[in-house]
């Protein structure tokens, strides 16, 4: 499945993007002596394996917190709120910056949280130098501006910009048309590339001009007959369908914004809609990144086993647990194939094997420390909710019948499978420890 173009390119320069998030870091070598304390957890009791942790539908609905979240995190912290083990938050959420989501769940789920252990549906964008300096229109909600200077962009048109050049674009709320024809708009630099944070708040604004943007080649002041194709890059965050807030049953998502978006692009040119990158879950992408700041949180803690073994709890099947499994199922092929590699005396090339993903170090790669597996726990606190609560027989399936998944990734049946269904995020940490035979000091 290739959902990057030029991966190559795009993502051999990681350290340009954002240092000190992406930066590898260099083997510390530290030798224990004994049974000593670090970063609050002995040495015996280290652990080998990191949380995955899903937020909406999970952690909090909306503004709430969902009360099992707070006892859960409790489990994983010790009495001065500090946790125990590696965490990652892996959101599709898009529409705030890194260390603000951390501020906020830092007060929902009161233990302490950094922005590094930030994952939202935006985040792997640091690792896109190659279109850092380019003139990039951005579609989203939230301080769009701010997010995408932080991710490394320098050149960046907001909805709202791109209207006020062309205030003749935006037509269909008859109340925001202009009363008089405004001047033309004859020195605008042409936009290269459209960078899709999150599902806008004026849908229909956004739409209409992102659709001018690609079929004017970048330059609404210069319609082109016909359109160019392919178009200009199109970068796509969260393809989400659908996601859980206070409301009963789920809410329109990034992922219905995309459907509209590709759908209308069809109609007009009779052509696809194609995308450079799609990143968020289930994005392997946005999981290798993960892993990537889990490792990181293990060598700032000092913990010196590898970890081994990832367990990513989520609501959403078709988001959650579809990316946890296909990233498990990535997982086994790069074993699979470092062991042929192994057994025919030849050196295994792990970027190209994965298709170019980004390498976060070399000192993961030539060691062999790999994490061997992702684990896909259900909680039915979310968008699951409404299949009921746990099945009786654990093996029961819980495919869906439609499939909420985008376009470009193949369905298959098998990926929305949880390993594991529990109630809630409170159970499926009890299921870990016990499943590591782990328990917090």
């Amino acid at each position: 499945m290739a959902l990057l173009k030029n991966t190559g390119s795009l993502l051999s320069a990681v350290t340009k993007g954002c240092p000190s998030v992406c930066a590898p870091w260099s083997a510390r070598g530290r030798l224990f002596m004994g049974l000593r304390n670090i970063g609050g957890v002995s040495i015996q009791n280290q652990p080998s394996f990191g949380f995955l942790f899903d937020i909406d539908g999970v952690l909090v609905r909306g503004r709430s917190p969902i009360p099992a979240a707070v006892k859960a995190f409790k489990k994983l912290s010790d009495g001065h709120g500090k946790l125990q083990v590696p965490v990652v938050f892996v959101t599709n959420s898009g529409n705030s910056l890194r260390k603000t989501r951390a501020e906020e769940l830092s007060a929902v789920l009161q233990v302490e949280i950094s922005q590094d252990q930030m994952v939202l549906s935006h985040s792997p964008l640091c690792m896109f130098p190659g279109f850092h300096k380019k003139r990039v229109l951005v579609s989203g909600q939230g301080p769009v501006q701010e997010i995408a200077n932080n991710l490394g962009f320098q050149d960046i048109v907001t909805i709202d910009a791109l209207r006020e050049a062309f205030p003749l674009l935006d037509m269909v709320d008859h109340n925001r048309r202009p009363k008089e024809k405004p001047p033309l708009t004859v020195d605008f630099s042409p936009i290269e590339a459209v960078v899709l944070f999150g599902e806008p708040i004026r849908w229909e604004t956004s739409l209409q001009l992102i659709t001018d943007v690609l079929l004017s080649g970048g330059n609404p002041a210069a319609w082109l007959s016909p359109p160019p194709y392919p178009h200009i890059p199109v970068l796509a965050c969260n393809m989400d369908l659908m996601w859980m807030a206070e409301a009963k049953m789920p809410r329109f998502g990034h992922g219905t914004f995309l459907v509209c978006l590709e759908n209308i692009y069809k109609k007009v040119t009779g052509r696809e809609l194609k995308y450079e990158a799609l990143i968020g879950k289930p994005s392997i992408v946005t999981y290798s990144y993960a892993e990537h700041l889990i490792r990181q949180q293990s060598e700032q803690y000092g913990w010196p086993l590898p970890i081994g073994r990832l367990y990513a709890i989520g609501d959403n099947p078709m988001a959650d647990i579809y990316g946890a499994n296909l990233y498990n199922q990535h997982l086994k092929t790069n074993q699979q194939a470092g062991l042929q590699a192994k057994a025919k005396g030849s050196f295994m090339d792990v970027d190209a094997m994965n298709h170019a993903l980004p390498s976060f170090g070399s000192t993961e790669h030539s060691s062999g420390n790999y994490v061997q597996s992702c684990t896909s726990i259900l909680v039915c606190t979310g968008v699951y909710q409404n299949h009921g609560n746990v099945p009786n027989d654990p093996n029961e399936s819980v495919t869906e019948t439609v499939f909420h998944g985008h376009r470009d990734f193949h369905f298959d049946p098998s990926l929305v499978e949880a390993s594991y269904i529990v109630q809630d995020v409170s159970e499926a940490v009890d299921l870990v420890f016990q499943k590591e035979n782990w328990y917090p000091v």
